[in-house]
């Protein structure tokens, strides 16, 4: 979930109120009165008593009210006391997780149209703007390695990296280059490379034959030139057009998708956020991006036997429903990581 703030406490009774608060203006996007919180029948006491409750709660800075509405709305003070205090999020609708496990039955080929359709499903799933981050340089791997002959003086050095990317180089030989030299130093190259980082090669290890291990030097050094190639932090969006749907300003929807459209800048707030020990960002908490004021983050990381790959989130208004997103971004994420790790 996120991390709580010890020093922000209500009793239950006023705890229980601002969730109705939070519950009912989520569900109608209108302002939430005494009397639609005394219908609750968790709150077992007067509107009088409630009304009394509410202001309270404005004066502490949960809740606000619209120019002369009667009813309130949370603050982004409120939303926060709600997330924190979830607990469990409540699972899928089974319809949802069927959805999820046919999607992921089908998800096979190139890692990017997997991650552009994931993004899709999740907007689906939530009717939100939809985000995945691609794995970072440093955590794509090489799966395998081989050097092959092209001609008597030209060979290729190939690498296939766990993104689904093939990276490969063309080298020179020598004359007297044998074909038994070219597979030895083509088995010596795999053992090297495999399962790991173009960013952080494992150590030469001799093989006991100078031109073996040559060959393969060259190789690894004509990868680790080439691996400027290979592409990584790229954002999937998916659901934009439903941030329309969200918001009545046109300002604010061109604000919003303004910054889909800047990859840099998703990346860095969804890292962030988790860089927080958060799973959530509420409106003014990332202020370094004013024109997300009035939105909110769900983030989760998704990985690959144990390591780390990239982020899946989803960007919606501040007036989200946290716990169907948070189920929502953590099923998804789940799924992502078992595929993407063979299983």
């Amino acid at each position: 979930m996120t991390m709580r703030n010890d020093n922000d406490q209500l009793d239950d009774r006023k705890a229980a109120i601002l969730k109705s608060v939070v519950t009912g203006y989520v569900e109608t996007a209108q302002p939430v009165g005494s009397s639609q919180v005394a219908r609750d029948p968790v709150i077992d006491v007067s509107p009088a008593t409630i009304r009394a409750d509410m202001a309270s709660l404005e004066r502490e800075g949960y809740l606000t009210h619209p120019h002369t509405s009667a009813g309130r709305i949370p603050t982004d003070k409120g939303y926060r006391f709600f997330v924190d205090h979830l607990g469990n999020p409540h699972p899928l609708a089974q319809a949802e997780h069927e959805q999820v496990q046919v999607f992921f039955s089908k998800a096979h080929g190139e890692l990017e149209r997997v991650l552009q359709d994931t993004s899709r499903l999740l907007a689906q799933l939530t009717d939100c703007a939809a985000v995945v981050v691609s794995p970072g340089h440093e955590a794509l791997v090489v799966r395998s390695a081989l050097l092959v002959r092209l001609s008597t003086h030209t060979a290729m050095a190939v690498a296939v990296l766990s993104n689904g990317v093939v990276e490969k180089r063309t080298l020179s030989l020598s004359d007297d280059v044998s074909d038994s030299v070219l597979s030895a130093a083509s088995i010596a190259l795999q053992q090297r490379l495999s399962g790991s980082s173009l960013w952080l090669v494992p150590p030469e290890r001799s093989s006991g034959n100078v031109e073996i291990d040559e060959l393969v030097r060259s190789c690894v050094s004509a990868l680790e030139d080439d691996r400027t190639t290979i592409s990584a932090d790229q954002v999937f969006v998916g659901g934009a057009a439903f941030m329309a749907e969200r918001f009545d300003a046109v300002e604010q929807v061109r604000a919003v998708l303004g910054i889909l459209e800047q990859s840099y800048v998703v990346v860095t707030l969804l890292r962030d956020v988790l860089a927080q020990g958060q799973s959530v960002s509420i409106g003014s908490e990332h202020s370094a991006v004013e024109s997300l004021a009035e939105c909110s983050l769900v983030v989760a990381p998704y990985e690959s036997e144990g390591v780390a790959l990239g982020t899946i989130g989803v960007l919606g208004p501040t007036r989200m429903d946290y716990e169907h997103a948070l189920a929502a971004v953590a099923v998804v994420g789940q799924r992502l990581s078992r595929e993407l790790s063979g299983g």
